[in-house]
């Protein structure tokens, strides 16, 4: 029963090559700026406001 998978697949290289120590602080840089941008783009995102229904006056008191 060999379990040989023969070469690991290209996800699995790609995380090994990533997690080596000169290429590790690339993409901890790069995932830091991916995420400042992405909360940048959306801190500069207005939200959709519905109109204001008009402010009615109060109706006098009946005496």
């Amino acid at each position: 029963m060999d379990n040989d998978t023969g070469q690991p697949n290209s996800i699995r290289r790609l995380v090994r090559w990533a997690i080596t120590p000169p290429q590790s602080y690339g993409v901890y840089l790069a995932a830091l700026a991916l995420m400042f941008t992405l909360s940048f783009y959306a801190g500069t995102l207005k939200p959709k406001h519905e109109p204001i229904p008009p402010v009615t006056a109060p109706a006098a008191p009946r005496g």
